[in-house]
């Protein structure tokens, strides 16, 4: 998929998104601590990517509320990281203000590389488009989810259960 829809509007994505069974590509994202975050910090868990555009929009905000939620029922082996281009303080407050624990945030606002990397970069927006990716322990993609309407919530029962299946 190399277009969305924003509001009805086209949008064009820069890059190519993964697909399952590939290498999941390597990344560099700013904690809220402005430390810097890669994907082997995470080697060995379940992975679980959920690209946002921005936490302070009702759509992110429900979306990373439910996943939150739903990382308590969930495996000690799983991570669930909010990636967005919101600088990290704005992350934080989010995280405060939400009293989101469970699930990390992570930022691409620098030279958004993940998103060129993951093809999620909204050209016309710069901002990141919605979707899922989970990536298992072993560093390979194992579940993809594209939302082709930017303001869509996804489909978490199907986000859910791939996860469940590899954790």
């Amino acid at each position: 998929m190399n277009t969305v829809t924003f509001k009805g509007n086209t949008m064009h994505l820069t890059g190519n998104q993964p697909t399952v069974g590939q290498k999941a590509p390597d990344f560099t994202l700013v904690a809220n601590d402005m430390t810097p975050r890669s994907l082997k910090d995470y080697a060995g868990k379940v992975l679980v990517l959920v690209s946002v555009p921005s936490l302070d929009t009702p759509t992110c905000d429900m979306e990373v509320r439910r996943f939150n939620k739903e990382a308590a029922a969930l495996s000690g082996k799983v991570c669930i990281v909010a990636v967005s281009c919101d600088l990290p303080f704005a992350q934080a407050r989010w995280c405060g203000a939400a009293g989101v624990q469970s699930v990390e945030t992570l930022s691409d606002y620098k030279e958004r590389n993940f998103g060129k990397d993951y093809g999620l970069l909204i050209d016309e927006l710069r901002l990141l488009t919605r979707a899922i990716v989970v990536v298992a322990p072993d560093g390979t993609v194992a579940y993809t989810q594209f939302v082709p309407e930017v303001s869509h919530e996804p489909d978490y029962d199907a986000a859910l259960a791939a996860v469940k299946k590899i954790a």
